[in-house]
């Protein structure tokens, strides 16, 4: 064979593997727009969990937040309780949904934590509200299903964050807390799977905040963003800049890494007037000039 035929031969090889890959959707973008201080801040819905889906969308506009992070099982509605915001909703609850975002200027983004089941059809429908919501990406702690996880999140496009919740002593099994865990998991995966992360969680584990960010450096997906009183279990949310969390590194680490997801303010406490510590804490990030 000549030396042109060799390399013409070579010059084929990436055709045919790029052939062979699954198509990759492309990733839905959060818009400039819904950005403050270079970030897209909102609100998790669950800070208004004694609320309805509809209330809690006008007091993350109220605060000043642009994104929401709906989870599953929020009555829609003061006058539609009986309607539910996720995966097994009826069109009608995705419409309202998408109508009353319109209203107040709010773009969905993520939907969790939300447990998914390891078969295709039972985690394709959470996919298909993703995507009929258009949303980026979908929060989860289902690790078990992270094969079918990966394989729909490289055919709609859309990401999945693997969440932590606190350390559990007594459960050695539950694992999701550990940082390093999360950067096993995904480790040579789609880079459409990652982490959210949840900042006063870890600080209930014990760790801080920042050196969890650079073990997962390039695969935050999202972020539960917490300032908390103090380190360790039983500590409660507070406005950002005022606890331990040291959220001016968090965010000055986020911005090092190229974050492009979302801040989901999560605050769990002062659970019936939460909305001024919101707003506080969306003042932070609108302050933040690093």
């Amino acid at each position: 064979m000549s030396c042109n035929a060799t390399r013409y031969r070579w010059l084929l090889v990436p055709a045919v593997v790029l052939a062979m890959a699954p198509a990759v959707t492309a990733q839905v973008a959060i818009p400039e727009e819904s950005k403050i201080g270079g970030f897209a801040i909102g609100c998790q819905a669950y800070t208004f969990n004694r609320f309805t889906a509809f209330e809690a969308i006008e007091k993350t506009a109220q605060a000043g937040g642009k994104v929401i992070e709906f989870y599953p099982g929020q009555a829609l509605s003061p006058d539609r309780r009986d309607l539910t915001v996720g995966h097994d909703a009826p069109a009608e609850v995705i419409d309202a949904l998408k109508s009353k975002l319109d209203e107040h200027g709010l773009r969905a983004v993520n939907y969790g934590v939300v447990g998914v089941p390891n078969d295709e059809a039972g985690a394709r429908k959470v996919f298909e509200f993703a995507r009929a919501m258009g949303l980026r990406a979908i929060t989860t702690e289902s690790v078990d299903a992270i094969d079918v996880l990966e394989r729909l999140a490289e055919e709609y496009g859309i990401a999945v964050a693997f969440h932590n919740h606190p350390r559990r002593p007594d459960d050695p099994s539950y694992k999701v807390w550990d940082p390093n865990y999360i950067a096993s998991l995904v480790e040579g995966r789609s880079p459409l799977l990652g982490a959210c992360a949840d900042t006063g969680h870890w600080a209930r584990s014990g760790l801080k905040p920042v050196d969890c960010l650079k073990i997962l450096k390039g695969r935050i997906i999202s972020s539960h963003l917490k300032d908390l009183n103090r380190m360790g279990p039983g500590a409660h949310d507070v406005p950002f800049g005022t606890g331990v969390c040291d959220i001016p590194a968090v965010l000055d680490e986020l911005k090092a890494q190229g974050f492009a997801g979302n801040l989901s303010i999560e605050y769990e406490h002062d659970w019936e007037n939460n909305v001024p510590a919101v707003a506080q804490c969306i003042g932070f990030v609108r302050g933040y000039t690093k």
